[in-house]
């Protein structure tokens, strides 16, 4: 590409995805044209992995870094940071307070948090249950009087003095933050921001710059416990992760970039990294890829979706049902349960980087849930590492070109990999080194399987009524297996599934989002008087909600006039445990009429999530929560539309042959450049399809057709 032409091509967004193992870059153009680049995470400092993968991924375009970073418009960053910290407990010093006589209610936890991540053999032994330090030590905890009840009323009045000493106790002991949390505060904040305003007095007088956080400032919501993990998590994790990204966006901004970081978070959308509320952006990788999921989905009319992404550590899995994402309200994370809302998804340990054991006594295959993340495995001569991964697997039964892991930037010895199996699973096991490394590809897989079929199933659906889509940079190495008779209707791996986390964050709106508690409850035969108050009560929400939104865009140079405001509510039958969240039919709410309407929207989802004969409008309707989203637009990524071409691959687009193990048996697989193959070839297996990011398996038994969006259709014949 010539100079003239590249001067041409104007690029807007930056999708970024640091991920444990591996950092995508993601860059949108004006035309919505995209490319994906990818490089090793560098833990000691992200902003060297995001520069090096920005350099291969616009050296597609023939454009050198400083060119195309001084024209982008904006750009979203995903990524572990924040939820390695707080994994490893290695957050800032933090001084609690919280009421008189409830000091040990933090430490305690909830009796869940004692097995929280545990597989079903550990649940059900109390013996192997454990808690894990609290992230706030009680020593650092103090008490103050006072008292609302559950109806927000005041039963005791703050005894002011209290608070003071509680204050220049936390300050004396050289906290980096103090966090307030009372009971019963979503219901009437009073007491816990008359706090607050006492704790900044005695900062202030002390000379001290020490960040001060009152959960009714953040997450004003019910269930202490959560509330006040999530509100400690601000001073923890996330003013620390806070200063990682200024570094990485002073770092872009020495490349030439004249903006601010946004941050994918937790419900979707994305944040500025100056945002109040950074905690939010705790879990953010796995988000982005189920938020591109659903824009694929919505241009090209995909409206149900099984997303499946497998990276370096983990497995990660959502549904999108009728076009629809589920929102959970209070998810666990790090083994704490928290206030948040967050893209419903689950995740098991299991990755290209996780670790395989056997069991001392019983010899069965232990995966994970460690991982060797960026340093690959034992095939990687410089890793370090000495116990085998999964891609040590890979490298054995001939997945993996050694000579162009990452485009070649980093060379593998298979031999490592051979050595090692045999020692540590082969031997022990009285297997041949190849059935020792596929047997573990298939647990792997077979695990991978029923865990994706449970939770289809799970939900009341078949999974023939879902598209499955599989991406991540082991995504494409592993659909064949996890996918194997389940029956999709369809399964896909998109062309840049190694950077598909990257494009869902490009693909984000720039949106923020307030919720708040709330108790309404309605028999199905309420009078129209106590519906409208009812529909008044949750306006008054609304409004309060709207404010601190417009406050956050207007920190970020948006005024009101340039956001899009979406109100929601999250609604249950009377006596269910669980609720759902809708977004609001109407813009604001005041009548009977307004009611029936967000009764009729809840209804309908209902019998989309699950099912209509679930229904049960007959019990009443409870509101717990009020919601409000607000969005600026931004440049998308534009989906390719290519022109088909034949069945048959060009000549040019195969590179060789690979010996390919499975079923006990060596065969011969073809060899592909996946960007060499044109729209509309088909590749029947044993087959190798390689792109410097990713690796496709189409074993014998399976095809794959290549549409004119770049993705592979995979189906077993």
């Amino acid at each position: 590409m010539n100079l003239a032409v590249r001067n041409l091509r104007s690029v807007q967004v930056l999708g970024i995805d640091a991920g444990g193992t591996m950092t995508d870059t993601f860059f949108v153009d004006a035309n919505g044209e995209f490319v994906v680049g990818k490089a090793q995470s560098t833990p000691e400092n992200e902003a060297i992995g995001l520069i090096n993968s920005s350099r291969d991924g616009l050296s597609l375009w023939n454009m050198e870094l400083g060119e195309a970073l001084s024209q982008l418009n904006t750009g979203v960053y995903s990524g572990t940071a924040m939820l390695n910290r707080v994994v490893q407990r290695k957050g800032l010093k933090c001084g609690l307070i919280v009421n008189a006589g409830m000091e040990d209610f933090h430490r305690m936890g909830r009796a869940v948090q004692s097995h929280l991540g545990y597989a079903y053999e550990d649940r059900i032994h109390l013996n192997t249950h454990r808690y894990d330090p609290p992230l706030v030590p009680r020593h650092l905890t103090r008490g103050v009087v006072e008292r609302v009840d559950m109806s927000g009323t005041v039963v005791i009045p703050l005894r002011e003095d209290t608070a003071r000493r509680a204050a220049q106790d936390l300050i004396a002991q050289d906290v980096e933050g103090i966090v307030i949390s009372l009971l019963h505060s979503y219901k009437n904040s009073s007491h816990e921001r008359r706090v607050r305003d006492i704790v900044i007095e005695e900062v202030a007088k002390s000379g001290k710059t020490i960040p001060v956080f009152a959960s009714a400032d953040y997450y004003p919501v019910r269930k202490e416990s959560h509330r006040t993990n999530t509100t400690i998590l601000e001073g923890y994790a996330a003013e620390p992760s806070r200063q990682t990204l200024k570094k990485i966006s002073d770092a872009f901004k020495e490349q030439g970039t004249k903006f601010d970081f946004r941050v994918m978070a937790t419900h979707g959308g994305t944040i500025s990294w100056k945002a109040k509320e950074l905690a939010r952006t705790i879990v953010s990788g796995p988000i982005g890829g189920v938020i591109g999921a659903k824009y694929l989905g919505e241009v090209l009319g995909y409206n149900n979706i099984a997303c499946s992404d497998i990276g370096g550590t983990s497995f990660d899995v959502a549904l999108i049902t009728q076009g629809e994402l589920t929102i959970k309200n209070d998810p666990d994370m790090a083994r704490l349960v928290l206030s948040l809302p967050l893209v419903a998804m689950d995740s098991v340990g299991a990755g290209a980087g996780s670790f395989i054991r056997l069991d001392p006594y019983t010899k069965a295959i232990k995966l994970g849930p460690d991982s060797a993340g960026y340093r690959v495995g034992v095939c990687w001569a410089d890793s370090g590492i000495e116990t085998v991964t999964i891609s040590d697997c890979h490298m054995v039964l001939g997945y993996l070109n050694p000579d162009n892991f990452l485009g070649g930037a980093i060379k593998l010895d298979r031999q490592r990999s051979v050595d090692a199996i045999k020692k540590q699973v082969a031997d022990p096991l009285g297997l041949s080194v190849e059935d020792a490394a596929a047997g573990v590809i298939e647990l792997l897989d077979s695990d991978l399987r029923d865990y994706l079929r449970a939770m289809i199933s799970g939900k009341g659906y078949s999974p023939a009524s879902f598209v499955c889509f599989s991406y991540g940079g082991a995504g494409p190495v592993h659909t064949y297996g996890y996918t194997e008779g389940l029956g999709f209707e369809d399964v896909i791996v998109p062309a840049w599934a190694a950077g598909f986390s990257a494009f869902g964050c490009a693909a984000a709106d720039f949106e923020y989002r307030y919720d708040k508690s709330l108790d309404i409850n309605l028999a199905p035969d309420a009078p129209d008087g106590d519906r409208a108050k009812a529909a008044a009560v949750l306006q008054e929400a609304w409004d309060e909600l709207t404010r601190n939104v417009l406050e956050e865009f207007r920190l970020n140079g948006y005024e009101a006039d340039k956001v899009t405001l979406q109100p929601g509510y999250r609604m249950q039958y009377r006596g269910q445990l669980n609720d759902l969240e809708i977004e609001s039919p109407i813009k604001s709410a005041s009548t009977a009429e307004d009611w029936n309407a967000m009764v009729d929207a809840y209804n309908a989802t209902y019998g989309r999530v699950y099912s209509e004969s679930a229904r049960s409008p007959e019990l009443g309707y409870s509101v717990t929560g009020a919601i409000m989203r607000g969005t600026v637009p931004i440049q998308k990524p534009k989906i390719p539309v290519d022109t088909l071409h034949g069945d048959t691959p060009p000549e040019e687009a195969k590179i060789g042959t690979r010996k390919f193990y499975r079923k006990k048996r060596w065969v011969d697989a073809q060899l592909y450049k996946m960007e060499a193959l044109l729209p509309g070839n088909r590749v029947t297996g044993p087959a190798i399809i390689e792109s410097d990011a990713t690796t496709f398996v189409v074993p014998d038994g399976f095809e794959t057709f290549l549409d004119g969006h770049r993705l592979f259709h995979l189906k077993e014949v």
